[in-house]
This record gives structure tokens, sequence and C-alpha cells, in this order.
């Protein structure tokens, strides 16, 4: 279902790709936060699973939550303008709803989102994108609400300079690798990756400490001695 496609292969409509197959998985993993989801993961073993500080969101107020789907691309300077933004467009087709786009472009140079490419993929249904890249548009891209993580802005734009390469193949972000299908959580802290297979147990395991976290903040505000409360809680 997930196997990693080529860009240039013969194209899908973005209902092609199997949506997330549990829907409120998505919803209960964007009520939880990046930082219990992290120590959960790493209390089952998994220690590379948080994105490159670098990457940040456009309004730390808005986050991201949803299965990813992933692309590559690079620089390629013998493309045609039609050809690099037809590419795009591509791109933005495919993008299925119900997901986060979550792209490395393999450059520093570009811009992998704008303000009509984030109001074509709000409209399909995408859910977020993130990006080991830049963003331009920035106000506008705000305006609509749209959650977008980047490494950096810039006007530079990816005509005659940009094409993707594959679509939902695994991609490496900063040593942390990303399967179509996992899932992704973005707040202002971060992107933390969650393999696929270990969805439900993670999320299911980041509500039990969120509870906890909750029972045990009333207590301290109540003038609970910190010791007594990593005592009774085992967490601080």
């Amino acid at each position: 279902m997930y196997d990693g496609v080529a860009a240039t292969s013969s194209r899908l409509p973005a209902t092609s790709m199997t949506e997330d197959p549990m829907p409120r998985l998505t919803d209960r993993l964007a009520a939880c936060y990046s930082g219990a989801v992290h120590d959960v993961l790493r209390g089952m073993g998994h220690e590379n699973v948080v994105l490159p500080a670098s990457i940040k969101p456009l309004d730390p107020t808005r986050r991201l939550a949803g299965p990813a789907w992933t692309v590559s691309g690079h620089i390629d300077r013998t493309k045609t303008r039609d050809e690099t933004l037809l590419g795009w467009c591509t791109l933005l087709s495919r993008a299925p709803a119900g997901h986060v786009v979550v792209c490395q472009p393999h450059n520093d140079e570009v811009a992998l989102m704008g303000e009509l490419s984030a109001q074509t993929l709000a409209a399909r249904g995408v859910l977020g994108y993130v990006v080991d890249g830049g963003s331009r548009d920035t106000e506008l891209v705000l305006e609509q609400g749209f959650p977008v993580f980047c490494r950096f802005l810039t006007p530079s734009d990816i005509v005659r300079r940009w094409i993707p390469d594959t679509f939902a193949a695994p991609i490496d972000i900063g040593g942390v690798t990303i399967q179509t299908g996992d899932y992704v959580l973005g707040d202002r802290d971060g992107v933390v990756v969650i393999p696929r297979t270990i969805a439900e147990e993670v999320v299911t395991q980041t509500e039990a400490v969120v509870a906890t976290e909750s029972e045990m903040r009333r207590a301290l505000v109540g003038g609970m001695d910190p010791v007594e409360a990593y005592n009774r809680y085992g967490k601080f």
C-alpha cells in the first residue's frame, strides 16, 4: 500500500492513496503534545524520532497531526519552466486527503511551499506540510491557517530549479527515517515521528501520560512537595 512511486510514473488521483484507516487516531494524536509523545516513544526504546530543531512552524500557535505522505526531490536546472511547474502540480494533485505531506527537497535554495500551494492542499483535505527546506508567501500562508513547518524562508521559487523525483517512498530528515503511513505530530516544540506499526499504542500511552500529568499538576499547584509528587506519580 505504501510502496515508493517514482514521480515520473503514471499519475493517480489523490483519492487512490488509502486514507487514515483510523480517523479518530489523528484526532486523538492532535490532542497530545510532542514532548509527551517523545517521552513515550523513548520509553519504548525509540530514540531517533524528533526532526531537527531547525524545522519550525510558521505559526507556533498551530499544530499538525496525521499520517505522513512523503515526497523527495532535487535541484535540476536543466528542466524547463513547464516541466518544473507540472512536476509541482503533480505533487499537489497526488497528495492524499487526511495526510500530512512531509518533503525532503535536498536543497537549501528554494521555497517548497507558498500561498497557492497551501490553499490547494487545504482545499483537497491535506492536514499540513512539513519540509526540510524553504517556504515563502509567509503572511498569506499565515492568513490561511494552513499548518506549515519549514527550515527557512526565502522568496526564491522552484521554477526551472527543482523537480520531485519520488512519492510515498521512505525519506530521511536529519537522520530520522519517515515512511508514508507513519504518524507525525508537530507543535511549537518541534515535530515527532511515530512508526505506523505502533501508532495506536503510542497515542494510547500518551493519553495516559497526559492524564497523569494533569493530576500531578493539580497536586503541585495545591502545594505538594516535588519529591513527594515524583514518588507518587513516577514522573516529572
